[in-house]
């Protein structure tokens, strides 16, 4: 058997199909037909090193529509990528392998986002793309040039997100980002035009991309077209026209075929039809051969690259941004504004305050990337002297999103997984909704973005309830591995900067409109442990109140009152309950005390607050939706006052109404 191309494409076929079958589930219809196309570009275009999953300069392969996820693992499997033996396509889908169901980033060598999600690895890989740009701008052709592919499907352009991300693409350009579209008319429930009449391509030209069409079964025109889409000047979508589960003999072409495993005699129908004789799991060796010589056709260049580098003059600042360690002088300036606040106390909304730390922090951190979803003069993220990340250069470091905070989320993702920057973005809480599905996704992967979200409570005031957001914080709380940091003034606001870029995990600020009172008056990056004693009682303790963001000026405003009514009262300030959980039991005890009475203030709703309050604690706070109206009236309508939290204090220690304050 000599290994042409064709066989080389079968090997894929061959083993998709073995590993679905033995696992009983999965989906081979996409392996199958987007295998030719698939080992063009990774036997002739792709640039990379089996070898070195990590290069820093490799192309990036997103595989948007991810519940193809054999083609992934055959080709990591095929070219060598360390790990990948025959027995984890064996263990497809099984606990502890390295093929989960969908790909997963830093689970799997080779895999650079995970995907899933419809949509979403298409606008990860626009975030790729950027990075790419601005990276090429900041240490030039000889350390960073490289494109980012994507295979996409009906269902990842028939998802909104892709309508964003594909806009965001064209308007900025993106020449280094290529789209193979996998265009075989096929979605679970048949064909995709029972519910689709769209047409892709028009619609990519329309939002400034070069497009071509191509048979997605010949090899020569697949590799004439991927040679054309390397010379554009915009981002490039190839329409490759496939059929699903192709050679797979009577399933070839079938729209049901998209997750469906095959019986025994069809695949022996299959392989009979392909012309592959081999035995399940079986590669024969002139095919493997042929593909582990393509596994290393990019180890010279990479050895290029690396000389390159290390006779660079950027050699060490490259290796740290790429590394996401940050400069040593990162947090000076931050430093020495923190210490102004305490002593100034200035009184503002959190959200001038983020503006006031990005002030000190973008200019020591020249890989931040900032950006608001058209909000920023609301978001604060723009820094004076800031430049538009734009074409033709992309030497700018403020990427305008536009009114799309899914597309954003998910860009940030990307730019964040392909390392070397460090992106923040910007929109209203409220709005997180519409992000939720990738910050979501970037909490999966780790991924280290910023998404700063302002406007975080009933204190936006007169927009009214369809802007004010009641239970966000609270959702956002609930995904696992994301910093949810909302802090009470610029001290805390600073420090929960500090954090955020520290950490190597996605994180929210959630930020106010309205202004606020300082209340911390010394340093010590007490946010950083994620709740602490902001104000000790004066006396025996028998209250504790909680709070966070703006609330906690009114809990020190109530304390204030019950101190003066002889009632010892402490205040925690809770600005980012999961470093909280990550202290020790000890300090975590010490910080919530045993104080009778303990009492929540929140803009928000409760859930949560039991962590801190326990089932039977008070809570001040919403219990439903807001109203339209100045901050200042919403929150005394919605009895979120020092009054309320001294009359509910009191009615607890049967003081009778009021009494606490008399």
């Amino acid at each position: 058997m000599s290994a042409t191309p064709a066989l080389m494409a079968n090997a894929i076929r061959a083993l998709s199909m073995d590993a679905v079958h033995r696992a009983k589930s999965g989906h081979q219809g996409m392996p199958l037909g987007m295998a030719d196309v698939a080992t063009v570009l990774f036997t002739k275009f792709l640039k990379y090193d089996a070898a070195k999953p990590k290069w820093a300069d490799r192309d990036r392969f997103v595989l948007s529509a991810g519940h193809g996820s054999m083609l992934l693992y055959s080709l990591l499997h095929l070219t060598g990528y360390p790990g990948m033996t025959i027995e984890q396509i064996k263990d497809f889908r099984q606990w502890g392998s390295l093929t989960p169901g969908h790909p997963e980033y830093g689970h799997t060598p080779g895999v650079e986002t995970t995907t899933g999600p419809l949509g979403q690895g298409l606008a990860t890989a626009v975030g790729m793309a950027m990075a790419e740009r601005s990276m090429n701008a900041r240490y030039g052709n000889d350390l960073v040039d490289h494109r980012t592919w994507v295979i996409a499907g009906d269902g990842c352009l028939m998802e909104g997100v892709s309508h964003e991300a594909i806009h965001l693409a064209g308007r900025l350009k993106l020449n280094k980002l290529i789209v193979l579209f996998d265009d075989n008319n096929t979605t679970i429930d048949g064909k995709a035009t029972i519910a689709e009449t769209g047409d892709q391509q028009a619609r990519f030209k329309a939002a400034g991309w070069a497009v071509k069409a191509v048979d997605g079964h010949d090899m020569g025109k697949i590799a004439a077209a991927m040679r054309w889409a390397t010379r554009q000047d915009k981002p490039v979508m190839l329409a490759c026209k496939t059929l699903i589960s192709k050679g797979a003999g009577p399933k070839e072409g079938d729209a049901h075929s998209h997750g469906y495993a095959l019986f025994d005699e069809e695949i022996a129908a299959a392989r009979k039809a392909m012309g592959w004789p081999s035995e399940p799991f079986v590669i024969p060796a002139d095919v493997a051969a042929a593909w582990a010589k393509a596994g290393k056709r990019g180890a010279r260049n990479r050895r290029r690259w690396e000389q390159r580098l290390k006779g660079s003059a950027r050699r060490d600042d490259f290796n740290r941004a790429v590394a996401g360690d940050l400069p040593k002088e990162a947090f000076a300036a931050l430093d020495a504004h923190i210490a102004k606040a305490c002593a100034d106390k200035p009184a503002a909304a959190t959200r001038q305050h983020s503006g006031s730390a990005l002030e000190q922090l973008t200019p020591a951190v020249a890989e931040m990337i900032g950006g608001s979803a058209d909000l920023t003069g609301s978001n604060n993220t723009y820094v004076k002297g800031m430049v538009a990340f734009d074409a033709p250069d992309y030497a700018g470091r403020y990427v305008h999103y536009g009114i799309r905070e899914f597309g954003m989320a998910a860009a940030l993702n990307g730019m964040a997984l392909h390392g070397g920057v460090i992106p923040y973005s910007g929109t209203f809480l409220v709005f997180s909704d519409y992000s939720r599905p990738a910050i979501r996704l970037g909490a999966l992967m780790g991924a280290r973005a910023i998404h700063v979200m302002t406007h975080d409570s009933i204190g936006v005031g007169e927009d009214g309830p369809t802007h004010q957001p009641v239970e966000h914080v609270a959702s956002l709380r609930a995904i696992p591995h994301l910093l949810v940091f909302r802090p009470a003034d610029a001290v805390e606001t600073a420090e929960c900067w500090k954090a955020a870029l520290t950490a190597r995990e996605p994180s929210v600020m959630a930020l106010s409109r309205q202004k606020t009172a300082a209340v911390r008056t010394t340093s010590g990056d007490l946010a950083l442990k994620g709740a602490y004693e902001l104000a000790p009682a004066e006396g025996p303790a028998q209250v504790t109140l909680f709070a966070c963001g703006t609330e906690t000026a009114v809990a020190m405003a109530a304390r204030d009152k019950l101190q003066a009514a002889g009632i010892g009262t402490r205040v925690v300030s809770t600005p980012c309950w999961e470093l909280f959980e990550r202290q020790n039991r000890k300090y975590q005890a010490d910080t919530i005390g045993k104080a009778p009475v303990r009492l929540a203030i929140d803009a928000g709703v409760r859930q949560g607050w039991d962590r801190f309050i326990g089932e039977d604690g008070l809570f001040v706070g919403m219990n439903g939706f807001g109203g339209s109206a100045p901050a200042e009236r919403l929150y005394k309508e919605f009895g979120i006052t020092a009054e309320a939290v001294v009359d509910a204090v009191a009615a607890k220690l049967g003081l009778g109404d009021n009494a606490a304050a008399g």
